[in-house]
């Protein structure tokens, strides 16, 4: 297994120094599965932009050496809320003391080293730092018969428990992306979790 040297969080100019690494990431990582996503460059351009644009967002970076092998996202919820309005409607909850923890991404040849949870800690403690009340993220959901689904796959609910998050019951997203095999893209739903800080 390699070794991780460091993880550490990136934000303004090193934030977006690492922007194109992140892209590469999302696209080989969200590869497999439960995501399945056939990645594009020109998509991951216009998705990041908003970490670009987001004075308060975040990348947790997982470095071996000066290469970025893992990273973590998050930005205030409101500045996502065009994307995620409909889904928190009627929720009672106010977007604006929300953090969004956006995806956490790792070469599969680093994992088992607790990076999981250091990109959970520094993007909880830069909300925080900031003045959130919660932090929230939200994971696919893919039929359980999917033909794709490995027979090996363990869902990542029981480490989501343990850091102290729950689901959210009925707030769930709508996003669109093209899976492995597919020829246009489709809507997924994403099931919202989330917790106090």
């Amino acid at each position: 297994m390699a070794e991780v040297t460091q993880v550490r969080a990136l934000t303004g100019p090193a934030l977006e120094a690492a922007l194109d690494d992140v892209a590469r990431l999302r696209i080989e990582v969200f590869r497999a599965w439960p995501y399945l996503y056939d990645g594009d460059p020109a998509y991951e351009r216009d998705y990041l932009q908003s970490y670009r644009d987001s004075d308060r967002a975040i990348v947790v970076g997982a470095f071996d050496g000066d290469r970025l092998v893992g990273a973590s996202t998050g930005m205030p919820l409101a500045d996502h809320a065009d994307d995620f309005a409909a889904a928190f409607e009627g929720s009672g909850l106010d977007l604006n003391q929300i953090f969004y923890c956006a995806e956490s991404v790792l070469d599969p040849a680093y994992r088992g080293q607790g990076i999981g949870h250091r990109f959970f800690d520094l993007r909880e403690a830069h909300a925080r730092e900031l003045g959130f009340a919660k932090s929230a993220f939200c994971g696919v959901q893919r039929p359980a018969d999917h033909p794709m689904r490995p027979a090996d796959y363990r869902p990542l609910d029981a480490f989501w428990r343990a850091r102290g998050y729950e689901p959210l019951p009925g707030v769930i997203a709508q996003f669109s992306w093209k899976d492995l095999g597919e020829a246009s893209e489709t809507l997924k739903p994403l099931q919202f979790w989330i917790r106090g800080l």
